[in-house]
Formats: C-alpha cells, structure tokens, sequence
C-alpha cells in the first residue's frame, strides 16, 4: 500500500471517528502470593525478620506494582488484620503523588491461620457492590468473593459492567492427603456459587495460588470440566498439562523465585505453575461488556530461561535487573497479570480538554505532550488501541509549570487514544494519529 494511500485511508477514518466514543476501555489484574506478609509471632519459625523483612518486601513491592500498575490487585498470603493492609496502601501502592488505591474489608478466618486473601483497587474505577466469603474445613481456609462494579461515564442511567473477583488459596502439597483437601476446597467453592448467585455475576473471574500440579487434578478439573457450565472455568491462555518440573511450561512458571538453601521461601527453582487466573465463559467471549484479553496473561518476570533456576540467574530478559531483585525479595512466587477490556463509552474530547494537556498531531514515533498544570498533580498517561486495548501506560508527578513530555510511540500507522488522569480521577481522552 502507498504512503499516499495510507494517509488517504486514515484521513477517512478520521473523519468517520470525528463525533465517535470509545466503546472499551481497559483494566489489569495482578495476581500475587505476597509469602507471608506478616510479622512476630504470626509468621512461621522459619520466617523471620531477617529473611523475610517487610520494610526490605515493602521496597521490593514497590518497585513491582510501579512496573505493573495493576487496577486490581488479588493476594494471597497476607496477614489477615487491617494493620497489613493499610501498610501496603501506605508504603506501596499509595506513594509518590498516587492516592487513589483502596483496599476491601477482610473476614475473621477461624482456625490457627495468621494470613489470608486481600483484594486492593483503583477507586477511580471500580466500587465494590457485595461481598461474601466461604470458610472451607482445612485450617479455617477463607475463600473470598468480591463483586465490583466499573464506574462507566453512563453509571447514573445505571449501565455499568460488574465483575466478581473470586480469590483463594488452596492446601500446598503433593501427597493423597493434600490432593483430596484441594478437590474439597474445590467443590465447596462451586457449590457456594451454585446456591448463591446474587453475589456472582456473569463476569467471574477465579485467582490465587492452586498449589496443584496437573490440569488432570480433581480440584482443578473441577472448575474447568464442571457440568453445570454456570460455574464453569476457562484457562484464557489453554495451557494444560502436567506442568510440574516439565521444561514444556518453562514460560508460564511461577514457583519458585528462589534456589539454594531453604529458609523462609521455597526453594528449587522455577519449575510449577502454581498461580492461576481463570474466567468465566462470558468473561472469555465478552459477551456481557467484561472480554479477558490472553495475549496478555503472562507470569511477570518470567522470560522463559528459568527452568528449576532463579528469578534473577541466568539474568533475566523480560524486566530489568533492579526488578529481577524485586521479585527475589518480595516472594518465592511470580505474580499473573491479565488485561481486560470493559465495553462502556469512553468520551472523547477535541476542544480545549479538561486537562490541560496538548499533544503534537499527527504523531511519529515519539509522542510529544505537553502539560501546564495550575497546581502539582500525578498524572496517568495510557496510549490505547482504538477498540480499548492498552499498549502503555505510566505515571508522572509534575510541578505547576510547563512541562514537555515524550513517550516511545513504535506503533503502526493508525488512530490510537491517549488517555490522561489526575489524581483526582479527571479524565481526559484524545485521539492520535500516526501517519
């Protein structure tokens, strides 16, 4: 196709999408085993301040959740009172000028469990509608349930998108015994679901580490075979196996972050795949404004060079060498991250925008920005598809002065959205072209 052919093409299309919206926008879930975020005598023997320091996981974590930015953020392993929870929104997610996280009520957990499951979000988009927990008979084991529902710019007509996110946390181990606990740990959460459907909906999505070895697993089978298609699962990414210690998943390992000698993480080596996102049917297909994207579903750090080694040896070729380390420190486990897109109008806005923001039109492969704020803000800069896809996303703190922008575009010749935030949630969308 010509150079002249193409700029005619996207000169039409741009006057076609001139008064259009944007019918998506997109979010990301991280899935992570945070390994005993507890302290004294809640942690087990063998951790302990010195191989398990949180002031050191705080640090580490934060290096992490920067690279990520998830919007929802599920998690395992963390202590069960409020005093865990509101030390990672303070010295993790809610720093340098970004104060939008919260967190979701925890539930007592019986038993002699010090740690549980915790679920943090962007309250700019997502508000929690119910929530509900299951108590499964090992250890007092909680199984959360989160219904959420998507702040869409049409939410006071009531059109909005709902999601549950469901988080769990099954019996590690190999023997019969074990086995048997996961398949009961299973069942009870499907027929939980079975029965009470008002805290479900349609868009389920199920996360957490499954500790289990193989898709042939009763527990496992159980969600992805289940008979009542209802409460039926999906792998987004079809990976099934047997993927303990088999090389044929090295790309999708998640446990374990360490070798060498045992202390408070587990040693060993890359070579299970333990932690899980799944999804409803609705969820795979889009059919109910929620469509998962697998393209994205990816272990974070994991590059496919691991098997039975370290995170951070032989170096590490998917994230840098500084979050090579702060994998290390953070967890013996690899967190999941998946995008969604959530079919709702998105405005988009070619006079003076809210924000003042003003970017340099068409764009080359560097997009230029400029921002002139009255008062120092955080801004979030998205660059999307034109279906809602996100291709890039970071945060920038600014002062209240001009301030020139530039951001890496490699992207093909086309119609893309930036998308800006505040700190405040204000939202302001403009559309690029690139020639």
């Amino acid at each position: 196709m010509s150079r002249i052919f193409r700029i005619i093409l996207l000169i039409i299309s741009i006057i076609v999408f001139f008064s259009a919206t944007v019918s998506a926008d997109t979010i990301r879930q991280m899935q992570y085993n945070l390994l005993y975020y507890t302290a004294g005598n809640e942690s087990p023997d063998d951790c302990t301040d010195a191989n398990n320091n949180l002031d050191q996981k705080d640090a580490a974590f934060k290096i992490i959740v920067k690279e990520v930015m998830p919007d929802i953020l599920c998690v395992n392993e963390i202590g069960k009172t409020d005093v865990y929870a509101n030390r990672i929104l303070n010295n993790v997610l809610n720093t340098d000028g970004i104060h939008y996280y919260g967190t979701l009520p925890a539930y007592s957990i019986s038993g002699n469990r010090s740690i549980g499951n915790r679920l943090f979000y962007d309250t700019r988009k997502f508000v929690l509608k119910e929530s509900a927990y299951v108590t499964t008979y090992y250890g007092g084991t909680v199984i959360n349930l989160y219904k959420m529902y998507y702040k869409s710019q049409s939410l006071a007509q009531g059109d909005t998108a709902f999601i549950t996110f469901i988080i769990w946390h099954l019996a590690a181990g190999s023997s019969d015994y074990n086995e048997t606990t996961r398949a009961q740990q299973s069942r009870t959460l499907t027929n939980y679901m079975e029965s009470a459907p008002s805290v479900l909906a349609n868009n389920f999505v199920l996360s957490g580490d499954f500790n289990v070895y193989t898709s042939s697993e009763e527990a496992y089978d159980n969600l992805v075979n289940n008979p009542n298609y209802l409460v039926r699962f999906h792998d987004p990414i079809g990976r099934s196996g047997s993927w303990n210690n088999n090389s044929q998943f090295a790309d999708i390992f998640t446990q374990s972050t360490h070798t060498g000698a045992a202390d408070c993480a587990s040693n060993g080596g890359m070579d299970d795949r333990f932690d899980f996102i799944l999804v409803s049917n609705k969820v795979k297909n889009g059919t109910d404004k929620v469509k998962c994207l697998p393209e994205t579903y990816h272990a974070f750090g994991q590059d496919g060079r691991r098997f039975n080694g370290s995170i951070v040896s032989p170096a590490n070729t998917a994230v840098s060498e500084q979050v090579a380390q702060a994998l290390y420190t953070m967890s013996d486990h690899l967190p999941v991250v998946m995008d969604y897109t959530i079919s709702q109008t998105l405005a988009v806005h070619d006079a003076p925008a809210e924000l003042p923001v003003s970017i340099v039109n068409p764009v080359s492969n560097m997009l230029e920005v400029t921002t002139n704020l009255l008062t120092p803000d955080h801004l979030t800069f998205e660059i999307l598809t034109i279906d809602g896809k996100r291709l890039h996303q970071e945060t920038a703190t600014l002062p209240a002065s001009p301030q020139h922008l530039t951001f890496d575009f490699p992207y093909n010749p086309a119609i893309y959205l930036l998308k800006i935030t505040d700190g405040k949630g204000n939202t302001t969308v403009r559309k690029l072209v690139k020639m």
